[in-house]
């Protein structure tokens, strides 16, 4: 029965798929469509993204006789942002030292307390080498860090001595990143609206899905998903067990290549968010796509962008994590393949397609034949909701089962360099993997990396394992 529907795929996959992958005919309507006035929604107009680029300055009186300089900025008032980080010119080059920043709530007019912002060197980052390293555009940089709507901010960095040694002057060109998401165009429900009621800006907390037709561009930059949901859909929709193996063969055959379709074992696909969904600016990255051959393991990654953040903000902090990733770190492209926000929706991180083999920029080594997956926040002390750790399972089952992976086994991947293994060390690896396995870092924060066995257990289950 198999290798008949496999001959025939190009005949009935289309059909097979029109049912369980076509959105409800309102959730498509256009705004400004008679269809779309019936569905009672309007247009709420796109907001560009922004990025201010600040020189951070030498601080008086912030270090002790002989030390190097402290540098940071005095309060200031600023454009509106929500995201923050701090970035310099050498991509190789570590800061050893402590970064804090305040904020002025937009809102309110409060400022912060003082907020830690974890450093890092090159961890998440592409492989050495490789074109996208080789560029000449990448820095090195601190992880964003996600404050809300703000119109003022202070920041100071002061150099710290590793152990045993005397401090290190800071990195050259140091500069304060302050990211507005903006706000993609949506069509939104009109029912309840109060007239004269104030506009909402760019990364408020309502930020809803983005519905309605893509552009030419933007569909002609999605194709990689077309098989899996039609144009201008802003989500995957999930795909569930069918009845017997022959109706879920049919039902996968058109997103699966022949190989994929050969494996015994692939959970159900979760439904994603797609890049139009959260409302990721195309133009921004670098066009064209990168894959590697196939995905033996995922590495589970948290964002480092804190906590502070609603479900309704997850599209909004994806978008300033993008503009941060691209524009002030100078990738091509967002590093993670998939993200997960505190609520347990998945989002489709890295374009090339969530069924392909997408090289991401993620785990520094091992980018090669991996898969990224970032939950969104910071995992040292604080716990990720349950609802979360079953998405990433959910969403390891059928990734990894894509290209026959067993996310309760290990595998082995060749090391590109890192600070863990020298380059060209075939490395054996859990499957399922946490950022630090690779890479000496406190990524995925010690709670999240706790939660690994269970993630392994649950998509070896829903894969069908014994």
């Amino acid at each position: 029965m198999r290798g008949l529907l496999a001959s025939s795929i190009g005949v009935t996959c289309a059909a097979a798929l029109s049912l369980p992958l076509t959105l409800p005919a309102n959730a498509l309507a256009a705004p400004g469509t008679e269809a779309g006035k019936a569905a009672g929604r309007s247009v709420q107009p796109a907001v560009p993204g922004s990025t201010q680029s600040i020189p951070l300055v030498p601080l008086t009186g912030e270090r002790a006789p002989g030390a190097p300089a402290a540098q940071g900025l005095p309060r200031q008032d600023v454009r509106r942002f929500s995201l923050v980080g701090v970035v310099w010119d050498d991509p190789d080059t570590a800061l050893h030292g402590r970064v804090q920043v305040r904020t002025r709530a937009a809102g309110t007019g409060a400022w912060s307390g003082w907020q830690d912002v974890e450093t890092h060197t090159a961890e998440h980052a592409p492989d050495p080498g490789s074109p996208e390293a080789t560029s000449g555009r990448l820095r090195g940089a601190t992880a964003p860090l996600w404050v809300g709507d703000s119109d003022g901010v202070e920041v100071r960095v002061q150099p710290e001595s590793p152990a045993g040694r005397t401090a290190a002057p800071l990195p050259a060109g140091l500069r304060l990143e302050l990211v507005d998401p903006g706000r993609a165009e949506t069509a939104d429900a009109t029912a309840g609206a109060t007239a004269g009621a104030p506009a909402r800006r760019a990364g408020a907390d309502d930020d809803p899905p983005l519905t309605g037709p893509l552009s030419a561009e933007t569909a002609a930059s999605a194709e990689p998903n077309a098989l899996l949901a039609p144009l201008g859909a802003t989500e995957i929709p999930a795909l569930g067990r069918a009845d017997t193996e022959d109706e879920l063969f049919v039902l996968r055959a058109g997103e699966m290549t022949q190989e994929q379709l050969a494996q015994p074992y692939i959970g159900p696909r979760p439904r994603i968010t797609t890049r139009h969904g959260w409302g990721a600016d195309e133009k921004v990255r670098e066009k064209g796509f990168l894959y590697t051959k196939t995905v033996k393991a995922a590495f589970v990654h948290h964002t480092a962008t804190g906590n502070n953040y609603t479900c309704a903000q997850a599209p909004s902090v994806i978008r300033g994590i993008y503009r941060y990733h691209v524009l002030s770190m100078g990738w091509r492209d967002l590093g993670y393949n998939f993200l997960v926000d505190k609520c347990g929706n998945i989002y489709e991180g890295r374009a090339g397609g969530v069924a392909k083999a997408v090289m991401g920029a993620h785990t520094l080594g091992f980018n090669n034949d991996s898969t990224g997956i970032a939950v969104i926040g910071t995992f040292n002390t604080a716990s990720p909701s349950a609802t979360t750790v079953k998405a990433v399972g959910q969403l390891a089952a059928w990734k990894l089962g894509l290209f026959g992976s067993n996310p309760g086994g290990r595998t082995y991947l060749k090391s590109g360099g890192g600070n863990l293994y020298k380059k060209g060390t075939n490395v054996r690896l859990n499957v399922v993997s946490g950022h630090r396995d690779g890479f000496a870092t406190d990524c995925p924060g010690r709670v999240l990396y706790g939660k690994l066995g269970s993630i392994r257990e649950q998509a070896s289950r829903l894969q069908g394992r014994p």
